[in-house]
């Protein structure tokens, strides 16, 4: 079937403005109504087969396929090494103080990233390759409140 480049140019156009389940309602529509098999709209239009096959299915069918994008991408750390947590506030605890202005309610970790990475290798049984890098180790210390950063009082004096 010839189609004239305006029109193609106008469903592919479209297509790319809409998202998810009204995409491919879209989509199936166009194959409909233009009686073009999935294979032939691939062609023409640059539309994934897949994406063509589950919107004729939708439209077949009548239900709408949830888009799972929260389950796409990698997982945390926390995923892999459920008990990473604990361990970290394990090691740290004993390396704790608070900021002696009392100014704020944060909790300072006398100890680097890197050197907790080196006590969960040694201590707690992890091995180099499970654990992940040391900016990974100090942002989750970060998020369980532990920062790492010099205190106060232990600076040198300025005269």
């Amino acid at each position: 079937m010839e189609i004239a480049v305006a029109l193609r140019d106008l469903l592919i156009e479209t297509a790319e403005s809409l998202c998810g389940a009204e995409r491919r309602r879209f989509m199936a529509n166009t194959l409909d109504k233009l009686q073009l098999g999935q294979r032939q709209a691939a062609d023409l239009f640059g539309w994934g087969r897949d994406t063509l096959r589950k919107a004729c299915h939708e439209r077949r069918s009548g239900l709408t396929c949830a888009d799972a994008f929260c389950v796409r991408g990698r997982k945390p750390v926390e995923f892999h090494l459920p008990h990473l947590f604990d361990d970290l506030r394990g090691l740290v605890q004993d390396h704790l103080q608070t900021d002696p202005t009392f100014q704020t309610t944060g909790l300072y970790c006398r100890l680097s990233a890197s050197e907790v990475r080196k006590q969960l290798i040694e201590r707690r049984g992890y091995t180099d390759e499970q654990l992940p890098s040391v900016q990974t180790i100090a942002a989750k210390l970060n998020l369980l409140g532990f920062r790492l950063r010099t205190v106060v009082k232990s600076r040198p004096q300025k005269k």
